[in-house]
Order: C-alpha cells, then structure tokens, then sequence
C-alpha cells in the first residue's frame, strides 16, 4: 500500500491551512513538512497495524498481518482454515467437570456468534464427527491449555 498519496494529502492540507495565515505561518508551514513526513507515516503505520489487529480478530481463524516492504506497508491474509478436516480427536475433558473430577458438573453457557461463524462451527465439527459443542469444548480446552498442562485426563468426548 503506497503511503504517498495520503501523504501529499496531508500536506496539501497544511499549505492551505498556512494560506490562510501570514508570512511567518506559511514559512513555519514550510518547515514543518519535513519532520511530519516522517510522523504522519509513522501515525498511519500504528493505525494500519491496528485495524489489522481488529480485522483479525473478527476473521478467526483466519488473519491479516502488516508487513513492511521499504516505506511502505503490505497486508497478507490467510483465510485460516484447512484443505481437508483434521481426523478427530479426543478431547480432554480436564477441567470440564466429568464424573471423576471435584469440580462440579458441566455448566451452560450462551455464546452468540455471526451465522457464518455458527456454520463454519457446525460444519467443522460435522467434517470431524462431533457435535458443535464437542467441537467448541475442544476448541476453547485447546486454546486455554494447548499443552494439556501435564494434568491427568480423566475422561473423553467423541
């Protein structure tokens, strides 16, 4: 993405704003475009990199990152999911309350996602044999402890 033109706006702007005000104004104008060159660009850099991160976050699993390539900034992204399912998995169910653990049984939670999300869920946990909610449990166990934590598994969902 080529900064430039944004840039040039900026300063655009600056000379007609300085226009509208004495001699001393358009040389401080005129000596002021050099240093906000340089922090404009950063500005819109901090900015860019921010709304990637928000881009992200409503993309998962896919992303954007913001990639510089000289001055400028580039943007890849990755839809995030898979050629073919993953074959299932068991899931642990540390943590989830099963018969054998002290922690109480399992409890409801309500989640709202996008339509798209909720059938991106649905087939996802279709394609690898389980129910949305096996699915989701496995997602968030996986997220939360992706090492399994070295605790003992005490019981299994298919």
């Amino acid at each position: 993405m080529d900064l430039a033109p944004y840039i040039d706006r900026l300063h655009q702007e600056l000379a007609v704003a300085a226009e509208t005000g004495d001699e001393d104004a358009r040389a401080l104008a005129e000596h002021l475009l050099a240093p906000l060159d340089s922090a404009a660009r950063l500005v819109l850099l901090e900015a860019l990199s921010k709304a990637s991160d928000e881009i992200t976050r409503d993309l998962a699993p896919g992303s954007v990152e913001m990639r510089l390539r000289g001055r400028d900034p580039a943007f890849v992204v990755s839809p995030g999911h898979q050629a073919e399912p993953a074959p299932p998995r068991p899931v642990p169910m540390t943590g989830l309350g099963g018969p054998d653990t002290d922690e109480g049984g399992p409890s409801r939670i309500s989640l709202r996602v996008p339509d798209p999300l909720k059938h991106r869920i649905e087939a996802a946990a279709s394609g690898e044999g389980l129910s949305a909610n096996a699915w989701l449990v496995r997602a968030a166990t996986t997220a939360l402890d992706p090492e399994g934590g070295g605790r003992r598994h005490t019981g299994w969902v298919r």
